[in-house]
């Protein structure tokens, strides 16, 4: 007699998730989010201790896979929010390969449905090892679970989004703010809790499985438009000067060292600021009708959610 096949959940309903990256930015204010609308979550960490209390937390390092076979296990929809950026002898591109393709095979024979991964805008042309990293990531995933969706945006407008929080700190601590030659570039920024929403519809939108998908707000920008407008909302005077040496290895090191960041999370954004990063169609709105903020509610909505914990001393 022919065994009946085992039943398979609809997504759309309420699947189980399975959140990494829960102790980050975007991790940590998804969490709350899914919670509310009644998903049983389960987090993976390297240390458990970081992820808010109330949801069952699994150790473990996507890097090493220990833990990977653990966390998959009975779970539906996986949000991989990891990223390497720290430093080590491999390389943050070869450990961040590593990590998706073990992440995506331990997925695949658990029988997760879909992976959502958050990842960044891929130029036209040649990206950078950044960007080129997570295109890489998003293919490894996407290849291991077929009804995966990649979604990718440019910098994130919120308090704890460290992109934001790198140009806050330059325009915070800097008298006169040089604009090197990227300040011409232009792309779409989109405000957080925008990445949110989408990040929420990814998880229960069937028609958005096997796709990649751009996140942008309703305003394209250029660099230097970005710290201008920054700069009125944060009501400071700072002086703007236009300058059309790049130098990005040495200017990468002085602006991690003005914004208190890490250069091996600022040299690698700002090798990507080569040319427009821009979205290459609507789709994602269309899929997923989100309703956007603009670009200056993101940002003075941000600035106050940063103020709500810590003072700056510029505004």
């Amino acid at each position: 007699m022919q065994r009946p096949k085992p039943q398979t959940r609809d997504i759309s309903s309420r699947p189980n998730i399975l959140l990494t990256g829960a102790s980050g930015y975007v991790g940590s204010a998804l969490l709350p989010l899914l919670l509310r609308e009644g998903h049983a979550v389960r987090a993976f960490a390297r240390d458990p201790s970081r992820v808010a209390a109330g949801v069952e937390v699994i150790r473990g390092d996507a890097v090493t896979g220990a833990g990977l076979d653990e966390a998959v296990s009975g779970i539906d929809v996986a949000y991989y929010l990891i990223h390497s950026m720290e430093p080590g002898a491999d390389g943050f591109a070869e450990r961040d390969q590593r990590a998706a393709q073990r992440f995506g095979a331990a997925a695949a024979a658990a029988g997760v449905r879909r992976i959502v991964y958050l990842g960044g805008f891929v130029p036209s042309g040649h990206p950078s090892p950044h960007l080129a990293s997570r295109a890489a990531v998003e293919a490894a995933l996407l290849d291991a679970v077929p009804d995966s969706v990649a979604l990718r945006a440019s910098i994130i407008i919120a308090a704890r989004s460290r992109s934001f929080r790198f140009l806050v700190r330059l325009v915070e601590r800097l008298r006169v703010v040089p604009l090197p030659a990227w300040r011409d570039h232009r792309t779409q920024p989109i405000d957080g809790r925008d990445v949110l929403a989408y990040l929420l519809a990814a998880a229960r939108t069937p028609a958005v499985g096997g796709q990649r998908l751009d996140l942008a707000g309703p305003e394209v920008v250029t660099y230097g438009e970005m710290i201008d407008r920054i700069r009125d909302a944060m009501l400071v005077g700072r002086a703007l000067w236009r300058v059309d040496v790049t130098a990005t290895p040495v200017a990468s090191r002085v602006a991690a060292t003005v914004a208190g960041e890490d250069h091996e999370l600022v040299g690698p954004l700002m090798e990507g600021l080569v040319g427009d990063l821009l979205p290459r169609d609507d789709r994602a709105h269309e899929l997923m009708p989100v309703r956007l903020h603009s670009f200056d509610a993101a940002i003075e909505r941000a600035l106050r959610d940063w103020e709500a914990e810590e003072e700056l001393a510029a505004r």
